[in-house]
């Protein structure tokens, strides 16, 4: 897939959140149902995007890295001027599971963590690839475009519960109505699932740019695939899942179609076949 490909899926995509908003706003009979709808399901997302930061880094229980590792916070720093960023917050997590994520409603509020795992299993350049993924989604604003789906999926779930009891139009057939209640939310589920998965290719590719190679970023991959798969990341969510470089390690399994990011294999080979231009800057 090409970076620009990626780009426009997740605006159609996006699109398509915005269609279920048209079609459940007809199910209940004008604007004001929808507007009621989008109060409701946007004042979560809202305070989440505000918040998330802190509640992420809190839920993950991390430490500011100065205090025992200073070399993240130089790595970082080294990484951000190549992005032509601002300095983020830095910290480490204590679980085992290796594993990393950025968070932050934009630049000037972004934080980037790492487990104590992940420190331990990766060697320098595949850190420094590691590091260069979240930076890329927080140049991206990728929290940003996260945001605006979650305000999308929660208006279509509010409005699932305003049709349950009694919102909807008496003259839609019932059958239309039954495939509104249970069909809108899972497709906006399937939408959300795909828009992460196309944010975490551009994310590779920009941090190939940033890293100035693929290289540490393939073998970081290659680890972390292998190690979430046996150990449970402790602390996380099912809702955090997108946050992370791996989708971290369910009890339960997930389906394919409900996978927060795409096959690390399918990233992996997206990598590789990177043009040396893109990242080498020549």
């Amino acid at each position: 897939m090409t970076i620009m490909w990626n780009q426009t899926k997740t605006a159609i995509l996006l699109g398509l959140m915005f269609g279920l908003i048209i079609a459940l706003g007809y199910v209940l009979g004008g604007p004001q149902g929808v507007m009621f709808a989008a109060m409701f399901g946007g004042f979560g997302a809202v305070i989440s995007y505000y918040y998330s930061d802190k509640i992420a880094i809190s839920t993950m229980r991390g430490v500011p890295a100065e205090e025992n590792h200073p070399e993240l916070v130089t790595m970082v720093e080294r990484l951000a001027k190549n992005a032509n960023l601002p300095m983020p917050r830095v910290y480490v997590c204590p679980q085992q599971a290796p594993n990393a994520f950025a968070t932050g409603r934009n630049p000037s509020n972004a934080a980037v963590a790492v487990t104590e795992g992940a420190i331990q299993l990766l060697d320098y350049g595949e850190l420094e690839g590691v590091l260069a993924h979240e930076l890329a989604h927080v140049k991206n604003r990728d929290t940003l475009i996260s945001t605006v789906a979650a305000v999308i999926a929660g208006t279509l779930n509010a409005a699932q519960w305003l049709i349950l009891f009694g919102g909807g139009r008496r003259d839609v057939h019932p059958l239309i109505m039954l495939a509104m209640i249970i069909g809108a939310p899972i497709a906006a589920a399937l939408i959300q699932m795909a828009i992460s998965r196309s944010r975490e290719f551009v994310a590779d590719a920009d941090a190939a740019r940033i890293a100035g190679t693929p290289n540490g970023l393939v073998g970081a991959l290659q680890k972390l695939q292998a190690y979430s798969q046996r150990i449970p990341l402790e602390g996380s969510s099912s809702t955090q899942n997108h946050m992370f470089i791996v989708q971290p390690l369910s009890g339960e399994g997930v389906a394919g179609l409900f996978s927060t990011h795409p096959k690390t294999e399918k990233r992996i080979e997206a990598l590789r076949n990177l043009e040396p231009s893109w990242y080498s800057g020549t």
